[in-house]
C-alpha cells in the first residue's frame, strides 16, 4: 500500500499544481487540456489514495511531512513560486507523465487485482498526458529561439528532481523521454546532484504553501458536507 500512497499523493500535488492554469493558458483549447489533465490526476490520486484509507482524509488532514509525493510534483511550474511558464509547465509534464505511465502499466500487470484495475484505468489518461506533452515539446524546442531556450532552461533545471521519481525504472523512462528531447532538437541534461526526501516526507518550501491552499476550506469547516 505504500507505492500506491506514493503515486496517490505524486497525483494529487500534480492534480493541485496544474489547477494553477485554469483561465490563464495560453488559449482556450490548451485551458481546457490543462483542466481535463488536472482533472485526470485528481481521478488517479482518489483511486489510489482510496486504497489506504479515507481519501478526504488523507488530502486535507495530513500535514506536509506525511505526504509522501516526489519533489518534481510539488515544484511551481515557473522558475519562481507564483511564476506560471508554459514552456516549464510542458518540460514538469513530460518529466513527470513519462514516469507516471510507467508505474501505472507497472500495476496493470500486477497480481493484485485492485492495484491491476487501478493500473488499467490510469494508464490511459497517463498515455494521453505524455502525448500532450510531447506535442508541445516538439513545438517549443523546434519552435523559436526564444521558446527553444525557455524549455531547454526548465529541462536543465527539472531534471535532477526526476531522479526520486524514476527510482528503479531509471533505464526504461530514459527510453521514453531521451527520443522525444533528440526529435524536439532539445540537450538532454546532465546528471548532477539528485535532490531527494519527498518519498520519507522531507519536502521543498514548496509544498507548505500549496497545501495550505489547497486544504483551507476543508480545514475551516470540518465535517462539512457538500
Amino acid at each position: 500500500m505504500s507505492e500506491l500512497l506514493a503515486l496517490g499523493d505524486d497525483a494529487l500535488i500534480a492534480a493541485q499544481r496544474l489547477s494553477e492554469w485554469v483561465s490563464r493558458a495560453p488559449t482556450l483549447e490548451e485551458d481546457v487540456a490543462l483542466a481535463n489533465i488536472a482533472l485526470d490526476q485528481l481521478g488517479a490520486a482518489r483511486l489510489l489514495l482510496s486504497t489506504a484509507g479515507d481519501e478526504d482524509e488523507l488530502a486535507y488532514l495530513r500535514d506536509g511531512p506525511q505526504f509522501r509525493n516526489c519533489l518534481l510534483a510539488e515544484l511551481p511550474l515557473g522558475p519562481a513560486r507564483g511564476d506560471l511558464d508554459f514552456a516549464w509547465t510542458m518540460a514538469w509534464l513530460l518529466l513527470l507523465s513519462s514516469a507516471q505511465l510507467l508505474r501505472y502499466t507497472d500495476l496493470a500487470a500486477s497480481d493484485d487485482e485492485l492495484a491491476a484495475g487501478i493500473g488499467a484505468k490510469t494508464v490511459k489518461e497517463s498515455t494521453y498526458h505524455l502525448d500532450h506533452a510531447h506535442q508541445w515539446t516538439l513545438r517549443l524546442g523546434g519552435g523559436t529561439d526564444e521558446s527553444h531556450r525557455r524549455v531547454q532552461e526548465a529541462l536543465d533545471s527539472l531534471w535532477p528532481y526526476a531522479h526520486e521519481l524514476t527510482e528503479g525504472i531509471r533505464d526504461r523512462w530514459l527510453a521514453l523521454v531521451e527520443p522525444i528531447l533528440a526529435e524536439a532538437g532539445l540537450t538532454r541534461p546532465a546528471d548532477r546532484w539528485q535532490p531527494e526526501g519527498g518519498r520519507t516526507g522531507r519536502h521543498t518550501e514548496h509544498l507548505g504553501y500549496l497545501l495550505a491552499e489547497m486544504q483551507s476550506l476543508h480545514r475551516a469547516h470540518p465535517g462539512a458536507q457538500w
